[in-house]
């Protein structure tokens, strides 16, 4: 019998994820469950040097953004 991932929390899940590394489902409940979260922003690549600072910028933004969560 599996156990129920969606009632896991994370810790809990990576956990097991690592202490049974040959069950797929719980590898697909985890990477689904961490990939969740993220954001489907899509940029054009930069046609300027503004422009490159600008995308540079919500980068950082982004991956600060990232880090407090």
């Amino acid at each position: 019998m599996n156990p129920d991932f969606t009632t896991m929390i994370k810790v809990e899940l990576r956990a097991y994820v690592v202490a049974n590394p040959g069950d797929r489902s719980a590898f697909y409940a985890f990477v689904d469950r961490f990939t969740a979260n993220l954001s489907s922003e899509t940029f054009t690549l930069p046609q300027s040097p503004d422009e490159f600072e600008q995308v540079a910028k919500l980068v950082k933004q982004k991956v600060e953004q990232m880090k407090k969560k």
